[in-house]
């Protein structure tokens, strides 16, 4: 077996942040809801979040 291929954006940087039981709660619902990873959820917060500062 072949090791996985590298990716072009590697993702090399970790982040530790905290949080209360209700934001856990709620990561872990919208995960569970869009079937994709809680890193998936927290990104495309973190995209939402800035289209909305870009359009100041």
């Amino acid at each position: 077996m072949s090791p996985r291929p590298k990716s072009d954006k590697s993702k090399h940087l970790r982040f530790e942040i905290r949080m209360t039981k209700e934001t856990a709660d709620k990561l872990e619902y919208c995960s569970e809801q869009l079937e994709v990873s809680k890193t998936e959820v927290i990104q495309r917060g973190i995209d939402l979040v800035k289209s909305e500062v870009d359009k100041k």
